[in-house]
């Protein structure tokens, strides 16, 4: 049964550090967004240890063996009997490919595989996607102050809506949550599963928002998230020990990046990894 669920954003892209709109555009992460992406990786893979060792637990072909003439070999029982073996992790990503490439970073790191949703993919600009908010005022000044005041200007350019794309989001995921190849029921199985799933910065926080029932449009409500960032939110199944029919949902943490990111550029990455020319990252202004 899924009783977490974290939702991880993708690493920077050069549309990111140019800050044009890249909606449903399939872009790759440029080489900061790849660091991103690892350190994030390599922490949550840390932190999500027990994943690898449940994921050898059920495949111990898998488990490294010695070659011939050994003294012994490797004990598969000390995976399977193991605490952190009774409790899985699925893996599902964004279609698009830098959210392919995210996923990748942490799961490969923990031998997981990583299932394709196109219903994780960003929300739809319409006619924007590829602009600069520069060029859409210049375009459309109007529909552009409402955009940017949530009063729903953008949808005229075919732009999908806040609150659509939070009930598309919040749809796919209790699908998932159902979903008994994912939740292991089909297999007959009632062990404790995260649900890892990798997308994007505005189709997360419009799912988390329809998920707890906030405003989609609220100004306040969430904010945005970092590149590499993720959320995790506890998954509810009963209310006072009686079953509901639909989950309820707890935010317990958002918009969470690795320790290396206090300490240094995150948005720019490190000198080392910066050539000439490079542009440097600015905060989106409007």
């Amino acid at each position: 049964m899924i009783d977490e669920v974290v939702m991880l954003r993708h690493g920077r892209t050069q549309y990111n550090l140019e800050h044009r709109l890249q909606g449903q555009i399939d872009v790759p992460l440029d080489i900061v967004g790849q660091w991103q992406a690892d350190q994030t990786g390599f922490a949550l893979a840390s932190r999500f240890y027990w994943a690898k060792v449940n994921h050898l637990a059920e495949h111990p072909e898998l488990i490294a063996q010695p070659g011939f003439g050994a003294a012994e070999r490797t004990d598969v029982r000390q995976w399977q009997q193991a605490p952190a073996a009774s409790r899985r992790m699925a893996v599902v990503s964004s279609d698009l490919f830098r959210a392919r490439q995210t996923a990748h970073a942490f799961a490969d790191v923990l031998g997981l595989e990583v299932r394709v949703d196109a219903r994780l993919r960003e929300r739809s600009f319409g006619q924007w996607e590829g602009l600069t908010r520069e060029e859409i005022k210049e375009q459309d000044a109007e529909a552009y102050a409402s955009w940017k005041h949530h009063t729903g200007g953008e949808t005229r350019y075919g732009v999908e809506s806040r609150a659509q794309v939070g009930e598309r989001g919040a749809a796919a995921v209790c699908d998932l949550i159902a979903d008994p190849a994912i939740n292991g029921e089909g297999a007959g199985r009632h062990d404790p599963v995260t649900l890892m799933l990798v997308g994007h910065g505005s189709w997360i926080t419009a799912t988390i928002a329809n998920l707890l029932g906030l405003d989609p449009n609220g100004m306040n409500a969430l904010g945005g998230l970092r590149n590499a960032s993720w959320c995790r939110l506890k998954v509810r199944h009963t209310v006072n020990g009686q079953p509901v029919d639909t989950p309820y949902f707890e935010l317990d943490e958002y918009n969470k990046t690795p320790a290396v990111a206090d300490s240094a550029d995150w948005e720019n990455g490190p000198s080392d990894l910066r050539g000439a020319g490079m542009l440097d990252w600015r905060p989106v202004i409007w």
